[in-house]
């Protein structure tokens, strides 16, 4: 319904892909080690994944939104830690960008990233502002040519692997959100450093950790859009950020069911595969077709997006709506492999731990409710 036969050989790219080069083997070794081979994310850039939805003129693909999620499902479906290496530059880290960038800051940033050749983090939750981003803390101050930026970004994905950030901030601590501003800053630029990389629960393979800003000089050039519209373009790039993560989620779930039903068909229990006991066929048929549906609401909203609908409802309710059915999917393939299922050597224990941010970051579950009851009942 939603997809041409374009779009199929995409999905079909991106599962062959996922299949031959994401092998348990290399896996088990992101999980061990903490890091994601640079030689499979070079593989990701060649098959051209970073830059799925960035215009070819900037070495991008020049593809849509269906397209990201099919790329993003099949990626996910193996790995969700790999999915976030190919979301990134297609969404948090290249959205501010295309929506806000002059042409010189697109062919700077943009093109290197496509490439592989560089990474970007998106930085924006603080300490004391995650779900009210607007309540951020971090200020930048105009001197001359420069912005003199202070402050404390915390849970930053890829902030330790990345070699610019897209770093939100007050210019105008008056206006509240119409005060904050957009600038690309260097990570390696005097006063920028990063904390600890955070100790997860899942997604182990791509560094979490806090941006400290003490005295950063960022050059006007670098200011992303105009000032006082940073808010806006945050808001605006998290939509597309709410989209991945739906992606992400049906992906990782579609895996975990595939594991569970292959797993009922195999196990033998009472002298019977636990597939013929009517307690775990049951179980499996409300997976599917709850699955079923969080990928019709996927499909939608990236559809609405393409035809240039308002799709920030569409992707709040595939966002929330997948996101909570992943994390029960993965729960129940867990159950399903009993023991097992508890055991590091099993796929489903990896999913289940990865899966259990999705309905946490870039937006909270509630927060979607917040953006789909304030639609629905606005004034």
């Amino acid at each position: 319904m939603y997809f041409t036969e374009q779009h199929e050989l995409v999905r079909k790219l991106a599962r062959e892909f996922a299949e031959k080069e994401l092998t348990k083997e290399i896996l088990d070794q992101v999980e061990e080690s903490e890091t994601f081979p640079e030689e499979i994310l070079d593989k990701m850039a060649k098959a051209g994944f970073f830059g799925i939805k960035v215009p070819k003129e900037y070495g991008g693909q020049g593809a849509d939104a269906r397209s990201y999620v099919l790329v993003m499902e099949e990626i996910a479906r193996v790995s969700g830690v790999a999915s976030i290496y190919v979301s990134s530059p297609n969404s948090l880290s290249g959205g501010p960008f295309l929506l806000s960038g002059t042409e010189e800051q697109k062919a700077k940033y943009l093109t290197p990233v496509v490439k592989g050749e560089k990474k970007v983090c998106f930085a924006l939750t603080e300490p004391g502002a995650g779900s009210d981003a607007g309540g951020m803390a971090t200020t930048a101050v105009k001197d001359g040519d420069y912005y003199i930026l202070n402050g404390r970004k915390t849970f930053i994905t890829m902030a330790p692997l990345a070699d610019w950030a897209v770093v939100y901030a007050k210019t105008d601590m008056t206006k509240g959100t119409k005060g904050i501003s957009a600038f690309v800053v260097d990570m390696k630029l005097p006063g920028v450093s990063c904390g600890k990389p955070e100790n997860k629960m899942g997604v182990v393979g791509c560094a979490t950790s806090d941006i400290i800003l003490d005295n950063v000089r960022v050059h006007k050039s670098d200011l992303l859009g105009e000032e006082g519209k940073g808010f806006i373009n945050a808001m605006k790039t998290l939509d597309t950020g709410r989209l991945g993560v739906a992606a992400q989620s049906i992906g990782v779930a579609q895996g975990a069911l595939d594991e569970a039903i292959r797993y009922a068909k195999e196990r033998k229990q009472f002298g019977r595969r636990i597939a013929d006991f009517q307690a775990i066929s049951f179980m499996i048929a409300d997976m599917a077709t709850k699955l079923e549906a969080a990928k019709n609401l996927v499909y939608k909203a990236a559809y609405l997006m393409d035809t240039h609908q308002d799709a920030s409802m569409a992707a709040s309710m595939a966002k929330y709506y997948a996101s909570e059915i992943c994390n029960e999917i993965a729960g129940k393939a867990v159950q399903i492999h009993g023991g097992y299922g508890f055991i590091k050597d099993y796929k489903v224990e990896r999913m289940y731990r990865d899966c259990r941010v999705f309905t946490i970051y870039e937006g909270t579950s509630q927060v979607q409710q917040m953006v789909i009851a304030g639609k629905l009942l606005k004034k």
